[in-house]
């Protein structure tokens, strides 16, 4: 129970930092639009700094192996995802936003930060294998769902910088190039900004909507609850029944780094989705507010549930 008091305590840092975004829109300082300049500098400049030290690593197998244990956790936690939407959909009457508010989770921004201060610089090379498979369904398994066409985005997969940016570390990192340590530094510092940013733009974005909405609409509950309980404890049921964390030396601290991932709030980039493809995306903005907010709770939970299982 350790690390979930010492998430709680994270989540709960973070959560101030959440309050004064949220404050600085309230009191006028700021426009709710104003959060469109941090996102740029966020999503261009923060996160590849954040990708590209994490691969900043020496080659080891006992890396190597992690690296791919991680991915392959990650990918039958995805495919876990869309047989779950499979399953509810019809039965619950999901629509498109909520469906994909579900599957796809604010994994990025919360988690690296948590990991960091959870278990150390040398373990958020692993929450990148969630990213990749995430980025890669986002851009043509949510892009699909939410135009109502298979039509794939190729092209913004492919130039999507953070995918770039993984692309670009791990190559780094199996030809063994080490950056010199001003770069390293510079990427370091920068992408030490990722948990106070990313917590100032979910604040700017609460106070652009009315939390009476969020709060006293029933529907929004279920969506969230899924995300933030439903999915997240079918998953852990299933790491436990296969005994995942046992099937490599260090699997659990790794495999708790990948489970971190699937319990955050609901992405923040299907609120901008759902508003490229013309869908309620004031619905998907409420979904995403209230995980945030609800996850405080909900993720130390989570990860006790992980730890007594595991």
């Amino acid at each position: 129970m350790q690390i979930s008091l010492l998430l709680m305590q994270q989540i709960a840092q973070l959560f101030l930092i959440l309050l004064m975004g949220y404050a600085v829109v309230k009191t006028g300082l700021l426009k709710a639009s104003d959060s469109k300049v941090l996102s740029v500098v966020f999503v261009y400049l923060v996160m590849p700094c954040v990708v590209l030290n994490a691969f900043q690593i020496k080659d080891t197998p006992e890396i190597r192996t992690g690296l791919l244990y991680s991915m392959g956790i990650a990918v039958g936690m995805h495919v876990v995802f869309l047989l779950l939407n499979a399953l509810f959909r019809r039965p619950l009457k999901l629509d498109a936003v909520e469906q994909v508010n579900i599957i796809y989770s604010n994994a990025a921004a919360l988690v690296i930060p948590i990991v960091q201060a959870l278990l150390g610089e040398e373990y958020v090379v692993y929450s990148c294998a969630f990213v990749i498979v995430q980025l890669v369904l986002l851009w043509t398994h949510a892009s699909a769902c939410l135009q109502g066409s298979a039509r794939l985005e190729w092209r913004k997969l492919l130039t999507n910088v953070n995918l770039i940016a993984i692309a670009a570390g791990a190559l780094l990192y199996l030809l063994h190039v080490s950056l010199p340590a001003p770069i390293t530094s510079t990427l370091s510092s920068v992408g030490n900004m990722i948990g106070p940013m990313g917590m100032l733009l979910a604040g700017m974005a609460i106070a652009e909507v009315p939390l009476k909405k969020v709060f006293c609409t029933p529907r929004n509950y279920l969506p969230v609850f899924l995300r933030l309980l439903g999915v997240p404890l079918v998953i852990v049921l299933l790491l436990w029944a296969v005994h995942a964390s046992l099937w490599i030396p260090d699997g659990k601290p790794i495999l708790m780094t990948v489970y971190l991932s699937a319990i955050t709030p609901a992405c923040a980039t299907v609120t901008s989705m759902a508003q490229l493809y013309d869908r309620d995306a004031s619905h998907s903005s409420a979904i995403y507010v209230l995980s945030t907010l609800l996850s405080i709770l909900t993720m130390p939970l989570m990860i006790g549930s992980f730890e007594l299982l595991l």
